[in-house]
């Protein structure tokens, strides 16, 4: 069974970070590979619709920024720990939400193409994880 266990998130002050992970593990045993697959970060403010954040190519590590996160926002991984991040910096209480990963079967360059993360692109999601800015 293929899972995505976000950890990382909690409180913090304004102008601080955090480093969010996203352990995947399932896929090999699903007759599938991590690396046919981008792991993408979305957020979801409360009342708000789900919106996506950024998206690693987990084979080669080529990276999708949506507007909003550009600058910010870094997203890596480490193959060999199966394990995607995202690292989160001088933050804002706007960026207060419950941060998801999930896994797609689609590439940067699609993104790039396609104008954007939908949800639908994503066969796989995590449990989210609270990240709250606040002082």
């Amino acid at each position: 069974q293929v899972q995505l266990v976000e950890s990382g998130g909690g409180l913090v002050q304004p102008g601080g970070s955090l480093r969010l992970s996203c352990e995947v593990s399932g896929f090999e045993d699903s007759g599938l590979s991590l690396d046919w697959y981008c792991i993408g970060w979305f957020l979801q403010a409360p009342g708000k619709e789900r919106e996506g954040v950024s998206c690693i190519d987990f084979k080669d590590g080529s990276t999708y920024y949506e507007d909003s996160a550009k600058g910010r926002f870094t997203i890596t991984r480490d193959r060999a720990n199966n394990t995607a991040y995202l690292h989160l910096a001088l933050l804002k209480p706007e960026d207060t939400a419950v941060y998801y990963c999930a896994a797609g079967s689609i590439t940067t360059a699609t993104l790039e193409a396609a104008g954007g993360m939908r949800t639908r692109y994503y066969d796989y999601w995590g449990q989210g994880s609270q990240v709250t800015v606040s002082s």
